[in-house]
């Protein structure tokens, strides 16, 4: 009687080769990958032309039992998109300028190896992504995945302002520059929006934002509640008045959700202070804006043009992780 040769896992790659030493990378998943008896693992870099989903679908199609990815937010973007709803699970190293999503999830941002590891052990966790479906002014449409935060309004026009050569040199800080380029000329504009089959509500507002999780650079929590996990997204519409409104806005983003709600005396403070008018938050497993004039979309920190309607949803449970053994996940 014979026994045929256990099959050898393979992983595969798919990275940015601006944004990541390819070469370094390459050689500790090829190394990591024969230490723990796989197969030599799969490349794919990506391309002007193809952020991700090409490549993705390639190692997919190959029968890769892990896909990891390295790049900045747009790379993750792009291989979730891809690789979302097929069972094969995705391994985030972190690296680029954002590292949005690698936050939200508390992933290890210096150590590559550990989430090399990670993808090659057997611990594997569900999380929910977005999806963004965006109507042009010619009404065409086109859907993409998030899995951070989608938005219409002036949080796109301020990434659309940051300059690429600073994102290189100082990293997520090049965003600030981005906001004082637009700030002084933002206006605000009037959106009809409305969550899951609620009534429709009308303001006039600076951005309209659809979050999966909701943490960004510096521990900002911009959606101190949201979760990757609950099946839902979170709604938050900037609508400032003057000066004192844009102070009300910074106060309440990061004063009051990223320090105050960290204590418990912070939590009974905000419980006495109310409402802040600046900003409004709404959660719902869908949810669409509708504005007027053509107005600039962000899916992840990535530029998508303009719409005149942006329709948000929830995926639950759609994208598999690989994650370091025994990392937390009741609060992601």
């Amino acid at each position: 009687m014979t026994t045929s040769a256990p099959v050898q896992r393979q992983a595969a790659l798919v990275y940015n080769p601006i944004k990541v030493d390819g070469k370094n990378l390459r050689a500790r998943v090829r190394d990591l990958s024969r230490a723990a008896g796989w197969e030599h693992p799969a490349f794919y870099p990506t391309t002007v032309e193809d952020a991700g989903q090409l490549a993705t679908a390639q190692a997919l199609e190959r029968g890769v039992d892990v896909v990891l990815v390295a790049g900045g937010d747009g790379t993750v973007r792009a291989v979730s998109e891809a690789i979302t709803g097929t069972g094969v699970p995705l391994a985030i190293l972190p690296s680029g300028t954002g590292n949005l999503l690698a936050r939200n999830l508390g992933l290890p941002l210096g150590d590559p190896d550990e989430m090399i590891r990670a993808a090659l052990g057997d611990f594997r966790h569900p999380i929910d992504i977005g999806w963004a479906r965006i109507t042009r002014e010619d009404g065409t449409e086109s859907e993409h995945a998030f899995v951070v935060l989608a938005g219409i309004g002036l949080d796109a026009d301020m990434i659309a302002n940051t300059r690429s050569d600073l994102k290189k040199s100082v990293g997520w800080i090049a965003y600030v520059d981005g906001a004082a380029r637009s700030l002084p000329r933002a206006k605000p504009f009037r959106t009809v929006y409305q969550i899951d089959e609620g009534r429709l509500h009308t303001h006039r507002a600076y951005s309209v934002l659809f979050a999966n999780c909701g943490t960004l650079p510096a521990g900002i929590a911009l959606i101190p509640e949201a979760s990757i996990t609950d099946a839902a997204l979170d709604i938050a519409v900037i609508q400032p008045t003057g000066v004192l409104g844009w102070v009300a806005v910074w106060r309440k983003i990061w004063w009051d959700n990223s320090v105050l709600r960290r204590f418990r005396a912070g939590r009974r403070v905000l419980e006495r202070r109310g409402r802040n008018a600046s900003v409004h938050y709404f959660r719902g497993a869908a949810a669409e804006a509708a504005v007027p004039e053509s107005t600039p979309v962000e899916l992840d920190g990535d530029e998508f043009g303009s719409a005149v309607r942006i329709t948000c949803w929830a995926d639950p449970g759609a994208l598999l992780l690989a994650l370091p053994s025994g990392h937390p996940v009741a609060m992601i």
